[in-house]
């Protein structure tokens, strides 16, 4: 495909004045000396042209999306329409609490879903993604810990946890201690105990974990945190697992944050946008952040009075549009959010069995909405390895799934199939996956070359992120 550049045939679609302007007040060493090299097409050329260029991308209305840890799961598209609502989409962010009721009302309803889902006292909804919310969580156990004036450094993390965990613990000034998984790919409740000491501010978890794994002695870790004075972080990004069978409450956490752009409802990926609300027990909402929604049996208003709050972390409310989304789709399942986790851990435990027979699978259990495969034997004997079966997979019309991650599994391949796909595509997927086993005995040169349909082959994927070249040269 030609670049708008190449396209370039001198018709323009947009005509300037040829009046002028008095440019004296601008510095002459700021003004530009030569034309300005724009391409010269009709604006019927360049909408073409931009269109032919979305129909190159790859997205869930065209083809399957098994990200692990992504929840890449379809959303329904109601819900773009419910925030695009003119009292929505163009209310301003400063409006008066008078006049956003309609919002506020919305907003404090979502804290109080959330709030059912979850098991939790309280509720901010500020955060903008998921790691925000992991940040914010942890800024608030640090100043739940500061106004107790018990002066605690350190957070321990199991070594199967997203990369994000240890990040937005040592953001808030923590040090972080890992602690290994076990044979089953739990955390090791005997490796726990050796690192668990009084300067324990809490643990980050995962569960189900990355490996999606339920840790079924969850509430033995719950117990022995508490009795030492720490606190125990959830990290909600696979909660779309568990939804109505049991909830970050019972399992014996303090706090939560929630990817609402992954477990209810908003297109994920390419960077946002996201929206990750934050969950807490009773004896930390007063270190939330600011404001929450209340409501004092006459108006909705946003509470800035919380006495121990760690102040604003987002500006205005958060990213509204998102919660809009979120609002409408639990509204829309209901009690049906339990069949969705119901349906997602069938997926993918009927993926898993189909496909071990011809991939490695490090922890052979029941999973829940995802598991990880392995490629190492397959690279170890025909030297394809998981990068080459991931980039094998976009010539079937099929998104790798997450590779390489989590990284105590080598040559990780991590499925989640999400609730939303019929049994057709997950076969279909599966006699893609059997087929590359069988090219990597048979032709293992085809993968290791792969792509050969995509737009765009194969690149130096190491050179690309390291020395990327911007710059255009025509």
């Amino acid at each position: 495909m030609d670049t708008i550049f190449e396209k370039s045939n001198g018709i323009s679609g947009i005509t300037l004045t040829d009046e002028k302007e008095d440019l004296s007040f601008i510095d002459k060493s700021l003004l530009r000396n030569s034309e300005i090299g724009l391409p010269q097409v009709s604006e019927l050329q360049a909408m073409r042209h931009y269109k032919e260029l979305s129909d190159k991308n790859f997205c869930i209305e065209k083809g399957f999306y098994p990200l692990g840890s992504c929840t890449m799961k379809y959303n329904p598209k109601v819900n773009e329409l419910l925030a695009s609502l003119e009292g929505f989409a163009n209310l301003h962010p400063l409006s008066d609490d008078f006049d956003c009721q309609g919002a506020l009302e919305l907003m404090y309803n979502l804290q109080e879903l959330l709030k059912k889902i979850t098991g939790m006292s309280a509720v901010s909804l500020l955060p903008a993604a998921g790691a925000h919310g992991e940040l914010t969580g942890m800024m608030v156990i640090k100043k739940y810990f500061e106004v107790k004036g018990d002066k605690r450094k350190k957070v321990i993390i199991p070594d199967s946890a997203h990369g994000t965990n240890p990040a937005s613990a040592h953001l808030c000034g923590f040090d972080v201690v890992s602690v290994k998984s076990n044979e089953k790919g739990q955390v090791d409740i005997e490796a726990l105990k050796e690192i668990l000491d009084k300067d324990v501010a809490a643990i980050m978890m995962t569960n189900p974990n990355t490996l999606g794994i339920f840790e079924e002695h969850v509430l033995e870790i719950s117990k022995l945190m508490h009795e030492n004075g720490s606190l125990l972080y959830y990290d909600g990004a696979n909660l779309n697992a568990v939804m109505g069978y049991t909830n970050p409450k019972l399992m014996g956490f303090d706090v939560v944050h929630l990817n609402l752009h992954k477990t209810f409802s908003t297109p994920h990926g390419g960077g946002g946008p996201g929206a990750g609300p934050v969950c807490v027990t009773d004896e930390l909402k007063d270190c939330l952040p600011v404001p929450v929604v209340d409501f004092n049996g006459e108006k909705y208003f946003r509470n800035y009075d919380l006495e121990h709050t760690i102040g604003k972390v987002k500006a205005f409310y958060g990213n509204f549009g998102v919660l809009i989304k979120a609002y409408a789709y639990i509204l829309m399942m209901g009690d049906n959010l339990k069949e969705a986790s119901a349906n997602a851990v069938l997926n993918a435990n009927y993926l898993k069995e189909k496909l071990k027979q011809a991939y490695l699978l490090p922890y052979d259990v029941p999973c829940m909405h995802e598991f990880v495969l392995s490629g190492e034997k397959i690279k170890e004997q025909y030297g394809v390895s998981t990068l080459n079966i991931a980039k094998a997979l976009m010539d079937d019309n099929t998104h790798p799934p997450t590779v390489y991650f989590p990284l105590i599994v080598h040559e990780a391949i991590m499925i989640e199939p999400t609730e939303s796909e019929t049994k057709d595509v997950l076969d279909n997927f599966i006699s893609v996956m059997l087929k590359i086993a069988k090219e990597a005995e048979n032709n293992s040169e085809k993968l290791i070359s792969a792509p050969h349909n995509t737009p765009v082959k194969r690149i130096d994927e190491t050179l690309a992120a390291r020395h990327p070249n911007l710059k255009f040269v025509q």
